[in-house]
C-alpha cells in the first residue's frame, strides 16, 4: 500500500488518474479508461446541454515538443448522460469524479446536483476553460464570483468539491485558489491547459478554427509544478497536480511539491499503450519511494518544503 493516497476524502490505491479532456463522454470510453489501471476516473467536462466539437481544424499535435494545442470547445453529451457514465465507472470499482462546466452559477449547481444524484464520488468544478468562451473564468466577472460558485455548490451538494483552476492572465492563481478554498473546496486541481494562440503566417489566419486554444503536454510541466509548489506553501491545501506529466519523475516532483494525486491527459493521448504506460509509471514511482526511504506516498507529499 506504499502508493495509496487520499484526497478530498477519496481513498486511492495509487495517485494516478486521468484528467478531464481525454475521454469520458460515453460509457464505452469510461470502460476503456478503467482498463488502464487508473486510481479514479474523471469524466469529460459536462455541461447542462450537449455541446458539439468546434469545426476542424481543432487540434494541433506538436510531436517534437510532446505537446498539443486544441480548440475542441468542451464537446460533451450533456447532463442527462451523467448517470450512465457514473454507473460504468463505479462498476469498475474506482471512484468517479464528474467534471462540471458552466456559464452561470445556476448551471454549475444544476449539473453538480445531477452528478450527486447519479452517485458520483466527487465533483470537479472546471473553473478554467481556455478553449471555450463564456465558460468558467471566461464567464465569471471576478475572484469573488469564484468564491460564490464554490460556496453555493459546496453548500448544496453533499459531495467533496474540487476546484480546477489554471493560469489566468487577469487574476493571480494563488488568489483564485484562496477564494476557492474559502468557498468550501476540499481540494484543487492545478493546472488546466494554458490559454495560448497559434497563428499561421502563410494563411494569415489562426492555425485552428477558433482563437480560444489550450496548450498542454510536456512544456507546461514546470508551470504546473510552480502552481502546486506555491499553492501548497501558501495554504497546505489538498492538491491534484496536472500538467506536462510524462515520466515517473514528473509525478515524484509533483508529490514533493505538494500534490496528493496527479492527472494525466496528453501523455495518455500519445502513448501506444496507456495501460502499460500507467503500470510503468507506478512501478518506477514505487521504486523511487523505496530508494528514498519513504514508507508511504503520504510521507513524500510536500517534502520539498521541509528542506
Amino acid at each position: 500500500m506504499r502508493l495509496s493516497s487520499r484526497v478530498c476524502g477519496l481513498s486511492l490505491r495509487h495517485p494516478v488518474m486521468n484528467g478531464s479532456g481525454l475521454l469520458g463522454s460515453t460509457s464505452q470510453q469510461v470502460r476503456i479508461m478503467c482498463s488502464w489501471g487508473l486510481a479514479a476516473i474523471v469524466t469529460k467536462t459536462i455541461t447542462r446541454y450537449p455541446r458539439v466539437m468546434n469545426k476542424p481544424p481543432n487540434i494541433l499535435y506538436l510531436s517534437d515538443l510532446g505537446a498539443v494545442i486544441n480548440s475542441m470547445g468542451l464537446p460533451n453529451p450533456g447532463a442527462t448522460h451523467i448517470h450512465e457514465l457514473v454507473q460504468e465507472a463505479k462498476s469498475c470499482g474506482v471512484p468517479v469524479i464528474v467534471s462540471v462546466g458552466g456559464r452561470s452559477l445556476e448551471e454549475y449547481l444544476e449539473v453538480s446536483s445531477i452528478a450527486e444524484e447519479a452517485g458520483a464520488s466527487a465533483v470537479e468544478l472546471n473553473l478554467s476553460c481556455p478553449t471555450t468562451s463564456g465558460y468558467g473564468l471566461n464567464s465569471l466577472p471576478d475572484l469573488q464570483a469564484v468564491y460564490e460558485v464554490v460556496r453555493d455548490v459546496s453548500s448544496t451538494v453533499r459531495l467533496p468539491i474540487i476546484a480546477k483552476l489554471g493560469i489566468d492572465f487577469r487574476n493571480s492563481l494563488i488568489h483564485m485558489v484562496g477564494k476557492a478554498l474559502e468557498g468550501g473546496a476540499r481540494a484543487v486541481t492545478l493546472i488546466n491547459s494554458v490559454k495560448v494562440v497559434s497563428i499561421d503566417p502563410e494563411k494569415l489566419s489562426y492555425s485552428l478554427s477558433s482563437s480560444n486554444m489550450g496548450y498542454s503536454g510536456a512544456p507546461i510541466l514546470y508551470i504546473g509544478l510552480r502552481a502546486v509548489h506555491d499553492t501548497y506553501r501558501e495554504y497546505k491545501a489538498e492538491i491534484i497536480g496536472c500538467g506536462g506529466i510524462r515520466y515517473w519523475g514528473d509525478i515524484a516532483s509533483y508529490v514533493l511539491a505538494g500534490a496528493r494525486a496527479v492527472q494525466l491527459v496528453t501523455s495518455l493521448m500519445t502513448v501506444r499503450s496507456p495501460r502499460e504506460h500507467v503500470s510503468n509509471l507506478l512501478k518506477e514511482l514505487e521504486n523511487w519511494l523505496e530508494r528514498k526511504g519513504f514508507s508511504t506516498l503520504e510521507e513524500a507529499v510536500g517534502f520539498i518544503h521541509k528542506q
